[in-house]
């Protein structure tokens, strides 16, 4: 269990079995997916990636969960895919190979599923598949030193895991280029100024700061959580027509629920208002 968290009760039916992942609720409304294969730099085993998907089917039914944080055991995030995997059938056809690949992109980028913010708590290194997996979060946040890159043209691969797109999504597509076809790593405040990690935290208090910053989200109101969530997904609304039609939806929404009147009530009161999504 990571240092420092306690663990809540589950609020849905019995947690599923996983290997090389851990699931734990270290406050109301969090839940903690920890990638648990340290020996390996946590790299996306087949035994990994399906607890992932079990996870995730798990959490997508709770309606108690506010917000996911996903983080990784020992001194990496994850170091992506498993090379032995990669070059494991180099006489596969083009075919085979796209049919084995797409189940596994998909298997990871199931975390975009959920409607609550995720939040990736970058720990160590987070490389190739791995930062695109962190990618597909809604927040990054980095510990000092985390070093973060999708080397895979040094490789010899293209980009996966919907790379091309997420890190464009993010970065922007100079930037992306750069990194891409670079290779290079980044950490610290450049990861900050590209826009790669929203912050990077002290790593002897990085989970705890992380967990803290997940449990204030969580205090918030779900609904407007969750919808403001949605609305700024894949670099939010198209246009402002479509931004005025999508809020003008949502805020009433909003207005109609019993959460705004606490809200309301809570500031007029000058004290914490005790949202129950409804």
């Amino acid at each position: 269990m990571a240092s420092g968290v306690r663990t809540l009760p589950c609020m849905t039916d019995v947690t599923p079995e996983l290997t090389h992942l851990r699931l734990e609720r270290p406050s109301e409304g969090v839940a903690l997916l920890t990638l648990d294969n340290p020996e390996q730099r946590n790299a996306m085993s087949d035994e990994m990636t399906d607890s992932w998907v079990r996870a995730v089917d798990h959490l997508a039914a709770d309606r108690s969960l506010r917000v996911v944080v996903v983080t990784g055991e020992g001194s990496a995030f994850t170091s992506g895919g498993q090379l032995d995997w990669l070059a494991s059938e180099p006489d596969a056809s083009v075919d085979a190979l796209r049919e084995r690949m797409l189940p596994f992109y998909r298997a990871w980028l199931s975390i975009r599923r959920l409607e609550v913010p995720t939040i990736a708590a970058v720990n160590g290194p987070a490389i190739g598949a791995g930062l695109c997996m962190a990618l597909a979060c809604d927040l990054r946040f980095a510990a000092q030193g985390a070093k973060m890159g999708v080397p895979f043209t040094r490789l010899g691969l293209h980009p996966g895991m919907a790379g091309t797109f997420l890190l464009t999504d993010v970065v922007g597509a100079a930037a992306a280029r750069d990194l891409f076809l670079t290779g290079r790593l980044v950490q610290g405040d450049e990861a900050v100024g590209l826009g790669l990690v929203s912050r990077v935290l002290p790593r002897e208090t990085f989970l705890t700061d992380v967990l803290a910053t997940a449990a204030e989200i969580a205090g918030h109101a779900p609904i407007a959580t969750r919808l403001t969530n949605l609305a700024l997904r894949d670099g939010g609304p198209a246009s402002l027509e479509r931004a005025v039609q999508w809020e003008a939806m949502a805020q009433p929404i909003t207005l109609a629920t019993d959460d705004l009147q606490e809200g309301i009530r809570a500031a007029r009161e000058k004290r914490a208002p005790r949202f129950e999504g409804r």
